[in-house]
Parts: C-alpha cells; sequence; structure tokens
C-alpha cells in the first residue's frame, strides 16, 4: 500500500490488480475483498492511497485480509513522526 498526503476532503482510494494476481475474474475478486477491507477500517481525512493486490488476497482469510490492511494504514506517512 503507498500512503501519501492527498487533496483536502474525504479519503481518496486507488486499487490496481495487476495480470499477475491472476484471471480476470481473480483479479475482479481481488478489487472487491479490498474494498469491502477498506470500507472497515478507518481511513484518515486528506490522504491518497494506493493499494496494490497480490495473488494472496483473492485465497487468504478475509480477517487476515482486514488485519493487513488495518496494519498498512496505520504506518506514518513518509517524514511523519510516530
Amino acid at each position: 500500500m503507498i500512503r501519501a498526503q492527498g487533496t483536502v476532503g474525504p479519503p481518496e482510494v486507488g486499487i490496481v490488480a495487476a495480470r499477475r494476481v491472476g484471471s480476470a475474474v481473480q483479479r475482479n475478486r481481488a478489487k472487491r475483498r479490498l474494498r469491502a477491507a477498506l470500507g472497515s477500517v478507518d481511513l484518515q481525512c486528506d490522504t491518497a492511497y494506493v493499494v496494490v493486490a497480490s495473488p494472496d488476497v483473492v485465497s487468504m482469510e478475509f480477517d487476515e485480509l482486514v488485519r493487513r490492511v488495518r496494519a498498512a494504514t496505520a504506518a506514518p506517512l513518509a517524514g511523519e513522526e510516530t
């Protein structure tokens, strides 16, 4: 996940699922699962997120996916103090 300062307002999210994730059906499933996982975590306003799907997203347990998304969104921005 790439996270950066975005425009003022609600969080902006982009999801990328390249061909290495699998067939078109698998890529779409990965994006749907990531959208659902992102919906269950708090995203910061004024922040842009780019989520890159890995092949694991299609088959991993949803709770594990949410845990990983939560951990990735909690990481500080570059140059931000912890």
